[in-house]
């Protein structure tokens, strides 16, 4: 059973409400791109289940965002092809940091999701750090190292990184679905894992190895038809062969398994979830989102934050949800009328 704020059933069916024209966002600039299509179709799917109507807008590696296969123009203050609301179903940069959900804004469009600061900061995975430190949320040891930095003086910049621990986890810092990660055990290796990240971002976050397993918590918001407040799913935990969760054991048939509920206490899955909706509540999320956790016993320790996560129907937040009482098509429902709510509450209020 999931943890809510506030006592609530899952609202009405979506064949009970108003037909939606509902833009679907996919593919995108970041290395995601492939990620994110396949989220989208799915989504794309969802809502046609849900009775409503999809309009597939793919934006290519180049930027250029397409409709029926030709090029758009945008239009600031008269919305995305006639649609109701917009679903961004787009993972990392250029479509999860904030900047689609700017342009969202100037187009007046309601979307789903988080808006432009939360995604933004938890895009940052420094950033999202730093913030959860100033709460005192249980974290991993971690530290920034920037790309200019590193050049001016490598041995500075290795002494602060290594800092944190050997082992440890080298990350681009605005990357999702684990690209560009890499498991540093000594500094030579620390020196090689900071190129690697450099390749992708100007920053990189070094983490310390955590002890336990590996478990994520979904949030989603409830709107004020299902009693307002969060609602934090069963918690599921992460098995895997593969000396981490990389790419390929998050992408690769087989490569992971979900195991639902996790294989922890009553008391620490309680604790999961009221820390998941506290990182949602601090970093001022809407809508959704995915919080990872290390669990080792009755210790926990938060990961990080995913605004948009993965939504295929073999993704981890879908499975979370479903498991705690939405399934899909109502999911993508639920999400829609919550982004359309807080357009809508948005316009209300002077600027």
């Amino acid at each position: 059973m999931a943890a809510a704020e506030k006592p609530a059933a899952p609202g009405a069916r979506a064949d009970a409400r108003a037909r939606l024209r509902v833009a679907v966002l996919a593919g995108g600039r970041s290395s995601e791109h492939d990620v994110s299509l396949a989220s989208a179709a799915s989504v794309r799917d969802a809502l046609l289940d849900a009775g409503h109507e999809a309009v597939w807008i793919e934006i290519g590696r180049d930027g250029v965002w397409r409709h029926d296969g030709n090029a758009i123009s945008l239009t600031p203050g008269e919305g995305l092809e006639g649609a109701d609301v917009v679903f961004p179903a787009l993972h990392g940069p250029f479509g999860e940091d904030g900047t689609v959900q700017g342009l969202l804004e100037t187009l007046a469009v309601p979307y789903v999701g988080a808006g432009v600061t939360a995604s933004a900061v938890c895009m940052d995975k420094v950033l999202f750090k730093d913030l959860m430190a100033t709460l005192g949320v249980p974290q991993v040891r971690y530290a920034g190292v920037r790309e200019r930095e590193f050049a001016a003086d490598p041995g500075a910049a290795l002494e602060r990184a290594a800092a944190v621990g050997l082992p440890a986890f080298v990350k681009p810092a605005h990357l999702g679905s684990s690209v560009g990660i890499t498991k540093a055990a000594d500094r030579d290796q620390l020196a090689s894992s900071l190129g690697v990240a450099f390749s992708h971002d100007e920053l990189a976050i070094v983490e310390a190895a955590a002890p336990g397993i590996e478990v994520e918590c979904g949030v989603l918001e409830l709107g004020s038809d299902a009693g307002g407040g969060l609602l934090a799913s069963e918690p599921g935990e992460i098995f895997f062969e593969r000396e981490f969760y990389d790419y390929e054991a998050k992408y690769t048939p087989g490569g992971m398994e979900l195991l639902i509920p996790a294989r922890i206490s009553d008391a620490t899955r309680e604790h999961v979830r009221e820390l998941a909706m506290l990182a949602f509540r601090a970093a001022g999320c809407a809508g959704l989102a995915r919080v990872d956790f290390f669990v080792d016993g009755e210790r926990m320790l938060v990961n990080e934050l995913n605004t948009m996560p993965g939504f295929t129907p073999t993704s981890v937040y879908p499975k979370l949800l479903g498991a705690s009482g939405v399934p899909y098509p109502e999911l993508v429902d639920r999400l829609c009328r919550l982004g359309l709510a807080r357009h809508a509450a948005a316009a209300t209020r002077r600027h």
